[in-house]
């Protein structure tokens, strides 16, 4: 079986494949402080409660923005599972061509994306990734990855909200009954739920325009059910693309 683990700032999400097939999904929040040890014992409990063993797992695919942590993925997996992972990064094989003025600069995650979104949809793709950030990608029928933009993230506007005012409460991200807020919560959700569903078609109708052609949106991201149901902007959503790209691309190093 393959263990792919993406090392988000927010979380951390890990996926087993079974053959062709997703056997499993977790998530866990993202600790810097946190020890290979601590990681290990929540880990092996996941696997346990699926009646997986540490031997069912023979190969790992990772990509991580978080740079500690990604050294202490790769500590655990050496010492309880005996399995050095495959790590996206420079000379790895991802099927797409990174067409950046410093291809470095670019987030393993969002290449990541790139190669499943490239792989399932073909075509022309923008790829919104509704995390801590919120990401659009861009990849050509030809698999360049082309660049994109980046804004904050739903959760993190809320939370500057929250943290940069006085008065304002944390507030659940649902969606509002009306555009109009009667009270502050529901103000709230209104101004983050459908502000960032008039930012997200904002910028596809922009990046469309630059690429002069029609493109198919992929929405992925913690965020993405929830904005999708409100705009005709986003064609499909895919909560589990970085794990199928990590699988991906997995297989084609090891071809």
């Amino acid at each position: 079986m393959l263990l792919a683990i993406d090392i988000g700032n927010t979380s951390v999400m890990l996926g087993v494949f079974k053959d062709k097939e997703m056997y499993t999904t977790w998530r866990m929040a993202t600790s810097i402080s946190r020890m290979a040890d601590e990681y290990a014992a929540t880990l092996l409990s996941l696997l346990n409660y699926q009646g997986l063993k540490t031997s069912d797992i023979t190969d790992v695919a990772l990509c991580s923005v978080v740079p500690p942590l990604g050294t202490t993925f790769e500590e655990l997996l050496k010492q309880y599972f005996k399995i050095t992972p495959l790590v996206v990064g420079p000379g790895i094989k991802t099927g797409v061509r990174i067409r950046m003025d410093n291809p470095i600069e670019v987030g393993a995650d969002r290449i990541v994306h790139a190669a499943a979104a490239h792989h399932l949809y073909g075509g022309t793709v923008i790829i919104v990734d509704m995390g801590t950030a919120t990401t659009f990608d861009t990849v050509s029928k030809d698999g360049d990855y082309l660049g994109g933009a980046i804004a904050p993230g739903i959760n993190t506007a809320a939370e500057a909200l929250f943290a940069r005012t006085a008065m304002l409460p944390r507030v659940k991200m649902v969606r509002p009954p009306k555009a109009i807020g009667t009270n502050t919560i529901s103000a709230m959700q209104s101004g983050i739920v459908f502000g960032y569903v008039g930012l997200i078609e904002g910028m596809v109708a922009r990046i469309k325009k630059e690429l002069g052609e029609n493109a198919r949106v992929v929405a992925t991201g913690g965020y993405a059910e929830i904005i999708a149901k409100e705009t005709t902007a986003i064609d499909v959503v895919n909560p589990n693309l970085i794990l199928i790209g990590l699988k991906l691309i997995y297989e084609m190093n090891k071809a």
